[in-house]
This record gives C-alpha cells, sequence and structure tokens, in this order.
C-alpha cells in the first residue's frame, strides 16, 4: 500500500502507523487519501487550518500555515455524543468557524470544537507527515452559526475538557481570526466554494478526548458549543 492508503486503514481501524520512510509531496498524499473517502460516499464540506499559533509554529519550526479538508463524515451533532473507539489518540481543541459565502466572503461564524487524531505512533510526526494525514483531522462540532460582525475578533474562550479547564482568545488564531479565510483560500490554490466552513485554528492549547467527558467551549458574543464522550 502507499502512504495515503495506509494511512486510510489507519482512520478506519483506529491502529496507528509508523513514520513513512519513503520520500512524497505532502499535498498530493492528502488529495490522494481524500480522493479515498470521497470514492466511498463522503463529501468535503470545507477546510481546516493547522499552525495558526506563531509559538506553535516557532515550536516545530515551520513558517506557515497548514491545510486540511474536511468532509461531512467528520461533523459530529452539536450537543451529541462521540464514541472513543473510532479514534487512536484523539484531542479537542475550542476553535472559531466560519462559514464562506457568496465570492469567499463570511456569511456566518460559529464557536467550534475540532478532534484531532494523528495516525502516526505516539502522536508524533515531521511536518511533510502530519500535512500528508489532512493535518490529524478527525471530527468537528459546529455552534449555531451567529451574525458575522468583523468588529468582534478578539474574543474570550473559556474552554472545558473533562476535569481539564483552559482560558485563552481568538487573538491567539492567527493574531486576528478574520485572516483564516483568506490564508485557507491561499493554502487551497483558489476560492473557497459557498457554503464551506474553515475552521481558523485552536484558541488554547488541545486537551486528551477519553470516554465519558463532557466538552464545552465558550466563546465570548458567539455562544457555546457541547459534545460528550463515550
Amino acid at each position: 500500500m502507499n502512504l495515503a492508503e495506509r494511512l486510510d486503514e489507519a482512520c478506519r481501524t483506529a491502529r496507528p502507523i509508523a513514520q513513512p520512510t519513503e520520500s512524497f509531496d505532502p499535498y498530493e498524499v492528502q488529495r490522494e487519501l481524500i480522493d479515498l473517502r470521497l470514492k466511498r460516499g463522503e463529501r468535503l464540506t470545507g477546510v481546516k487550518l493547522g499552525f495558526t499559533s506563531e509559538a506553535k509554529r516557532a515550536q516545530m519550526g515551520v513558517h506557515d500555515l497548514i491545510l486540511g479538508r474536511l468532509t461531512d463524515a467528520m461533523a459530529v451533532q452539536e450537543g451529541g455524543t462521540l464514541d472513543t473507539a473510532r479514534f487512536i489518540h484523539p484531542r479537542v481543541e475550542p476553535e472559531v468557524a466560519y462559514l464562506v459565502g457568496v465570492g469567499g466572503t463570511v456569511a456566518a461564524v460559529a464557536p467550534a470544537v475540532e478532534v484531532i487524531d494523528s495516525r502516526y505512533e505516539n502522536f508524533r510526526f515531521s511536518l511533510e507527515s502530519v500535512i500528508a494525514d489532512n493535518t490529524s483531522g478527525a471530527a468537528y462540532v459546529l455552534g449555531p452559526w451567529q451574525p458575522y460582525d468583523p468588529a468582534r475578533w478578539n474574543l474570550g474562550v473559556l474552554f472545558r475538557a473533562g476535569g481539564a479547564v483552559q482560558y485563552g482568545s481568538t487573538g491567539a488564531i492567527l493574531g486576528d481570526p478574520r485572516r483564516a479565510v483568506a490564508e485557507a483560500a491561499r493554502l487551497a490554490g483558489g476560492p473557497l466554494e459557498e457554503g464551506w466552513v474553515v475552521l481558523a485554528g485552536a484558541a488554547t492549547a488541545a486537551e486528551p478526548l477519553r470516554p465519558g467527558m463532557h466538552v464545552t467551549a465558550e466563546i465570548q458574543h458567539l455562544g457555546s458549543v457541547a459534545l460528550r464522550s463515550i
């Protein structure tokens, strides 16, 4: 099997794989990986950004963002239940989500929680291998869409995951999360489709997701979003 096929199998079976040793084009592998999912009947619903924190980029020794793809199979109903047995070593993080409108504009904004889950052993990867692995994308849940007010971008965040509590700010996302849609279009190589979701990046550090947890993200002026794990 090639790398895309190995990553796809790891995702479907919740069994991690070793770091790849062959040379590869990371975004080409990601495209092949997503194509496998689309052939099984999934459809694209948007994109997600990674390394949106300057501190995280410095930690990883990179100088640009990375892009992943979202599909309908990754979407979880707000307030719904997520089976952790689907994943290898899942983690959760609070995000801002944007709804793409006509001509790549922002039509609405919502609080969101993303589930990340590297398909590599021990959650360890290189920049190239995490891009190939669709930037560790696993699942996401959206809160209610709200009218987009571009003046409200530096908002307080309260994130609870089981007993862990974190406080943050959406200003940590790209220094200004309003940049997310333009940056996503740049990395995607063209305008984003109307109706797509853009996950702008994490507003706090990620927390491990274990069975029996109640996860909530509250964002100032935007409301809250929740999920439970089993």
